[in-house]
């Protein structure tokens, strides 16, 4: 039986950059770092950065959304930061509101505001 979500590995072609990138987007450090596999602990869930990207194609063609409070806030702190947009922010119901990101690599990054769930 399913328990939810537990990880979410991106395919990355370099492997430092990526953790730059990653430090400086979700503002965090890894709890995990070897030169075959970076873990961060994001709210319980695992953010894992594999640099054997072989056999895949640039970018992914599913989108995991991670949770934030405020996706007006976080888009804007994105685009300071000069982060890639996929999608802006739209409403697709009630108050949930959705957006993402690209990561350097072409791995999309969702984002999601929903007061349903806490953070």
């Amino acid at each position: 039986m399913l328990q939810g979500l537990r990880t979410i590995v991106y395919y990355v072609g370099d492997l430092e950059a990526a953790k730059e990138w990653y430090k400086k987007i979700f503002e965090i450090e890894p709890y995990f770092d070897e030169p075959f596999y970076v873990g961060y602990n994001v709210g319980g869930f695992e953010l894992g950065l594999n640099p054997d990207d072989t056999g895949f194609s640039n970018g992914n063609h599913s989108i995991t959304y991670w949770g934030v409070q405020n996706i007006k806030e976080t888009f804007e702190r994105f685009e300071a930061l000069e982060v890639e947009i996929h999608e802006k922010p739209n409403n697709v119901g009630d108050e949930i509101w959705v957006g993402s990101i690209f990561d350097p690599f072409g791995n999309v990054i969702g984002i999601i505001e929903n007061p349903e769930f806490s953070l």
